[in-house]
């Protein structure tokens, strides 16, 4: 049984490999924030205090962080705690070595434990329910529906699962952007001064964006925080896929996410509030799409599907998966 640091990130050791490799073959509904770049970004930009509890033994990684409870008690949380994206067990093998490690003295200090991740339904969430349930109160903490599209068949198969009014109003507006001069730029940053220079340009148009002007979005703590990390990290090995829209060498939009395999995540986008008309969200979509498709990418994950501004997912992906958390607490 071995532990992982953060270096693991930039310099993969035989742990971290076996991470990777399990966020992306053990079916999860989000690989990529299953995966230790997603986490351990996290980790250094939100919660770096916070001691990690992660465990590798034969097909199977844990992936926890300790958490102090205002009663005074321990508790084990995912390292991403606050949207729950990612799996906190990777592998085969998981629910028993996380059964074997609960009963270890020295985890006995963690009177609760957050698991996310869990594919409701699934023969893993059986498994662990028929493992852990002689020892724990296993209780139902929360729930989630994320969405991914396939690019099966490149682009034009995409586009031919989306609806025949959806078509129809992109490829207006694609006649209209080249009407108009607007072109889009690609970028694949290797250096964290590539990355943080493409950081402060998605910054400037957030400021003009309806999120900027609002508040909420990219620019405000700990979001802007966590992004110059996770970029900063996707640089460094390559795996951050970043475009602009410009127009007349001005930024007026941009989409940024990253790769795990060929399974691309989205991450951000935003346009600046003065060309909402021209449609350069949906644009901006449609031409990462023709880029991941080009490059051989399987699948487009877009994250949570919550109802309110994240309705617009609805148009773009055909997949949906439900993932749940549990709380367990000793008996």
């Amino acid at each position: 049984m071995g532990d992982v640091c953060l270096d693991d990130i930039v310099f993969p050791s035989e742990a971290g490999t076996l991470w990777r490799r399990l966020a992306l073959r053990t079916q999860q509904a989000d690989p990529f924030c299953s995966g230790p770049l997603w986490q351990l970004s996290f980790h250094t930009a939100m919660s770096p205090r916070r001691p990690l509890h992660i465990k590798t033994d034969g097909e199977a990684v844990l992936a926890f962080a300790g958490q102090p409870l205002s009663d005074g008690s321990l508790a084990l949380t995912p390292i991403e705690s606050h949207w729950l994206f990612g799996a906190c067990l990777l592998g085969r093998d998981a629910p028993a070595l996380l059964e074997s490690w609960l009963g270890e003295s020295g985890t006995r200090i963690f009177s609760k434990i957050l698991i996310s991740g869990i594919r409701p339904g699934g023969r893993r969430a059986v498994q662990l329910l028929r493992r852990l349930e002689k020892n724990f109160h296993v209780l139902h903490f929360a729930d989630g529906l994320q969405c991914a599209a396939s690019l099966r068949d490149g682009l034009e198969g995409f586009l031919s699962r989306r609806s025949a009014n959806h078509r129809q109003k992109l490829g207006k507006a694609m006649r209209r952007a080249r009407q108009a001069g607007i072109v889009f730029e690609r970028h694949v940053p290797q250096s964290d001064e590539e990355a943080a220079l493409l950081y402060a340009r998605m910054l400037d148009v957030e400021k003009t964006s309806w999120k900027g002007i609002a508040a909420c979005g990219m620019t405000e703590q700990p979001a802007r925080q966590l992004y110059a990390v996770l970029i900063r990290n996707l640089a460094r090995q390559g795996l951050a896929r970043i475009m602009f829209a410009r127009h007349e060498g001005t930024d007026i939009g941009f989409i940024f996410g990253g790769k795990a395999g060929n399974i691309y995540r989205g991450q951000q986008f935003s346009y600046r509030e003065a060309w909402k008309r021209w449609g350069i969200g949906n644009l901006l979509q449609v031409e990462q799409v023709r880029w991941l498709c080009e490059e051989g990418a399987r699948r487009y994950d877009m994250g949570p599907l919550d109802g309110g501004p994240m309705r617009y997912k609805e148009h773009w992906t055909e997949k949906r998966l439900p993932i749940q958390s549990w709380l367990l607490l000793r008996r």
